[in-house]
């Protein structure tokens, strides 16, 4: 394939158009399969936390383009997760299996934490507000009986954007967006995040005002040459905007309370019955919440808590070498702790801030030791994954909780079946008459 042929079919699988992505997935793959474009092997990485346009992803990927990655940079595996949705992740299965990569699908949200109302836990400035998260899921659908809750999750976040962009047209005078027209309009699911929001207003200063800088300055409470070196740097700025706009203290932010996000009950239920996995997720031991985190996952455990997620990066790469170190510190207790506490990470970069890495550099001195542990968490979640998919034998299932009737064993038992199945496998001769240890053994002579 010509070199001027593949970049549209890349530009093509950000597209709107979900046949227009399948179509350049196809002859991509093909061409990788045939020799044409030169793919590596997988290495012994992973992504498993990247958002799609479904959310926001900072680089524009769909969840065709995120498995285009991870096929052309081999990647050991990669997850996709979205906020509050799961529309991306028929697409992202299908994906991963035409393009035979290991691949996990969830979902994030924010949920209020009543045990914890008086401690900040992984959300600044929000007390009781829980970043929590379901993976290993294997489709879009969702089963009738919890349909409410998934609806539910869709409709609170789009209430939060429809406030927010009340209280900033009021502020941001004369500058102002139309909800619908200009932000919904800047996703392909109609499920935007708050940094579609800052795209639309940065968009409409620049269409609406005569003096940019001078507008910014007023509204940012820096100065035009602050604004003139900020500007210039628009992944930067935006994130600027976002901070200065929407963050705790900024005219267009909402102190959440105790009504504002659901239960993490209801969340667990909606997460089981779609087959998939609870998974508490950490920001970096700092908050009072965090300072207790052995309270917290603990009561995690206890309402359904089977994994934990963590964003590498922000706890080793810093510049201040006493943040570094204590932020250091704080992942290698949290990796002892989930080890006693049975629980398997999900590691990744999120990808839906501007700046964030494509993937991990799991050879950094710093969380070199801990690759096996990060591994072992991208095999086990995408284990479960595949034997759900192809034959109703994940994590959940009747078939583990009688077969493996303790996390410990589910644990090694999906991470080894993940490091056994290759993702372009069709579906193994197992079934739910067979033990564990007899699923194994068919799987490696597979």
């Amino acid at each position: 394939m010509q070199s001027e042929r593949i970049a549209p079919l890349v530009t093509q699988l950000n597209s709107f158009d979900a046949a227009a992505r399948a179509a350049a997935l196809r002859e991509l793959v093909a061409a990788a399969d045939g020799g044409t474009i030169v793919t590596p092997p997988p290495s012994d990485t992973a992504n498993m936390h990247a958002h799609t346009f479904f959310s926001f992803n900072a680089y524009g990927y769909s969840p065709s383009a995120l498995v285009w990655l991870a096929r052309q940079r081999g990647f050991g595996a990669i997850g996709m997760v979205d906020f509050d949705v799961l529309d991306g992740v028929d697409e992202f299965m299908s994906a991963c299996e035409t393009a035979g990569v290991r691949g996990s699908a969830g979902i994030e949200t924010r949920v209020f934490l009543p045990e914890f109302a008086t401690r900040e836990i992984n959300s600044p400035g929000e007390p009781g507000v829980l970043y929590h998260m379901g993976i290993g899921f294997t489709s879009s659908h969702v089963p009738k009986t919890v349909a409410p809750i998934a609806a539910d999750l869709r409709s609170r976040a789009a209430q939060r954007n429809r406030e927010m962009v009340t209280r900033l047209n009021a502020y941001l005078q004369p500058v102002s967006i139309d909800y619908e027209a200009n932000v919904v309009s800047l996703t392909p699911g109609g499920t935007p995040t708050e940094r579609h929001i800052v795209l639309a207003y940065v968009h409409a200063a620049e269409q609406q005002t005569a003096h940019l800088t001078v507008f910014w300055s007023d509204k940012l409470g820096m100065t035009t040459d602050q604004v003139a070196s900020a500007i210039s740097d628009s992944p930067k700025f935006q994130n600027l905007v976002r901070t200065k706009l929407m963050k705790r203290g900024g005219p267009g932010y909402m102190q959440p309370d105790a009504g504002s996000f659901p239960r993490v009950e209801p969340f667990h239920q909606l997460i089981e019955a779609c087959g998939a996995l609870p998974c508490a997720a950490w920001l970096d031991g700092t908050l009072p919440g965090e300072q207790s985190i052995e309270e917290l996952l603990t009561l995690l455990i206890g309402k359904g808590a089977v994994a934990l997620n963590i964003i590498p990066d922000r706890n080793w790469n810093l510049p201040d070498p006493e943040q570094k170190r204590l932020k250091i510190e704080k992942l290698n207790e949290l990796v002892l702790l989930a080890r006693d506490l049975d629980l398997p990470l999900n590691v990744g970069t999120e990808m839906n801030s501007f700046g964030q890495k494509l993937i991990d550099d799991f050879d950094a001195p710093e969380i070199a030791p801990l690759r096996r542990d990060f591994m072992d968490g991208a095999y086990f979640i995408y284990g479960h994954t595949a034997m759900q998919r192809q034959c109703g034998m994940g994590y959940m299932s009747d078939w583990a909780k009688a077969a493996l009737p303790t996390r410990r064993e589910r644990n090694a038992f999906y991470t080894q079946a993940g490091r056994q199945l290759a993702p372009q496998a069709a579906s193994p001769a197992v079934d739910t008459t067979m033990t564990a240890t007899d699923v194994l053994k068919r799987l490696i002579g597979t």
